[in-house]
Parts: structure tokens; C-alpha cells; sequence
């Protein structure tokens, strides 16, 4: 019999992984350290901080639907239809995840703005639809961040599907349409919760592209992370007790994705 190596965890990996810990936990620390916990509560039912937390909360939904939408169909194409350019095209859908964000916001402008924008101006002209500085248009710059973390999910989900449970039903009769929905769907299931989720943490807590885009208006386009930004300067007490909101949100989604969905095997 051959001998049996046993592999030992070199101590410098302990040693940079609790350094990597700290990096991230100290800062998050400091975040909650500084939350008035007394007056909470007081602080986020204030106007304008709960107008931009329920702002941010009702335009990242709309924005994680229209995703789903969109994303579905553009994760079906680049895990099962084979063509020429799928990798460009892939790679032109992942690419506001590595986008500067406010890169991303000049970009939408280009395109959407009510004078600078090919499609904006048409919209504005023909319609009197403006993009900019409205809900709308917070939707808009949500849905273009959240929408790759969405594909990226739904692509590796379809790709790690067994073709046999399709193609078992499809002997047995189904139409594709009973065969999307009763079958693929429901085995795309933890990876269609995982994405979705994601995708609804990143729409969240986007800044860059819409304060580029949508302007940063009380009532109408200020989401919580941009009223973090302002309240910084003017009650910076507010700012930590709504960042805190947002950092919990987000740990929670994790959370859930880990345990109930991923699969805790710790």
C-alpha cells in the first residue's frame, strides 16, 4: 500500500486569514459602534431618511422584476443556445459588474438622457417620458447594475441541470411551456432565490450610477445610500443608524443564502 499523506494547514494561512478577517470585520465594527441605539428608531422614522429607505426599498423590488425578466431569458441563451459571439455577448451582460459606477450612470445618460441621449430624447420628444431625475429612472439604473449578478446565477444554475428530467417529459408529452415551468423552473429554484436575492441586495444599495442618472432628490430620487451620503455632513447620527439598516438587510440576505440555499456545511 502506498503511503498516505495527510496535508497540515501552514500557521501563515491562520495568520492571513485572521489579518483578512479584521480587515473586514473592523470597519463594520466601527459601523455599529457608532449607531445611537437609544434613538434609532427616532432616527429612521424622520422624513427624509424614511422617505429614502422606502424609496430604496420599493424601486429595488420593481428593479429586481424587471431583472428577472430580462435576466431569465439572457441566462436561457448564454447556457444552452450555442452561436457565434456568445462569449462578447456574455461578457457584454457581466460588464456592469466591473464598471466603474458612475461610469455606468455616463453611460445611461448617453443613452437615456432627456438631450444627450439617442434613445432619452426619442422617449422625450414623442412621449414627454423622462428618465432622469425620476423613479423611473432610479428603476433604470438599478436594473443595469442588479441585472448581471441575476444572469451569472441563472446561467450556472441551467447549466448544472440534468437534460435527462427535460427530456423525460418531453417523451411523456409536455410542451415546451409545461416543460419550462414544471420542470426546469422548479430544479432552477435555489439558483433563481439566490440570484434574485443578490440581485435585489445589489439594486439596494447602488449609488454611483444613480446619482449620475437620477439626480439625488428628496422624495423622488434620493435612495438610502445616497441620504447616507448627505446625512454624513448634516446628522451623521442618522447616517449610521440607516447605514446599519443597510448592513443588516444584506448580512440577512447572505445569511439566508448560505443556510437555506447554498447549504450550510461547516
Amino acid at each position: 500500500m502506498g503511503r498516505i499523506i495527510t496535508s497540515r494547514t501552514p500557521r501563515f494561512v491562520y495568520f492571513g486569514a485572521c489579518i483578512g478577517v479584521a480587515f473586514v470585520a473592523l470597519p463594520l465594527f466601527g459601523l455599529v459602534r457608532k449607531v445611537a441605539w437609544s434613538s434609532l428608531l427616532k432616527q429612521l422614522g424622520d422624513g427624509p431618511t424614511r422617505d429614502a429607505l422606502w424609496l430604496s426599498l420599493t424601486t429595488s423590488v420593481a428593479a429586481t422584476a424587471i431583472a428577472l425578466m430580462l435576466g431569465l431569458p439572457l441566462a436561457w441563451i448564454l447556457a444552452r443556445v450555442e452561436f457565434k459571439g456568445r462569449r462578447l455577448l456574455r461578457a457584454l451582460v457581466m460588464l456592469p459588474m466591473v464598471l466603474p459606477p458612475v461610469v455606468g450612470g455616463v453611460a445611461l445618460l448617453g443613452a437615456y438622457g432627456r438631450s444627450q441621449g439617442f434613445l432619452g430624447s426619442l422617449l422625450f420628444e414623442n412621449f414627454g417620458l423622462q428618465l432622469t431625475f425620476s423613479r423611473i429612472g432610479v428603476v433604470v439604473a438599478e436594473t443595469f447594475v442588479a441585472l448581471p449578478f441575476l444572469v451569472m446565477a441563472l446561467e450556472a444554475g441551467l447549466r448544472g441541470i440534468d437534460p435527462k428530467y427535460e427530456e423525460s417529459a418531453a417523451t411523456m408529452g409536455a410542451g415546451d411551456v409545461s416543460r419550462f415551468f414544471r420542470v426546469t423552473l422548479r430544479l432552477l429554484r435555489p439558483s433563481l432565490i439566490a440570484g434574485v436575492a443578490v440581485a435585489w441586495a445589489r439594486a439596494l444599495g447602488e449609488f454611483g450610477a444613480t446619482i449620475t442618472f437620477a439626480g439625488n432628490i428628496q422624495g423622488r430620487t434620493q435612495t438610502a445610500p445616497l441620504a447616507v451620503y448627505l446625512l454624513l455632513e448634516t446628522d451623521p447620527q442618522a447616517a449610521y443608524a440607516l447605514s446599519f439598516v443597510l448592513l443588516a438587510i444584506c448580512v440577512a440576505v447572505l445569511v439566508a443564502l448560505r443556510d437555506k440555499w447554498i447549504g450550510n456545511r461547516a
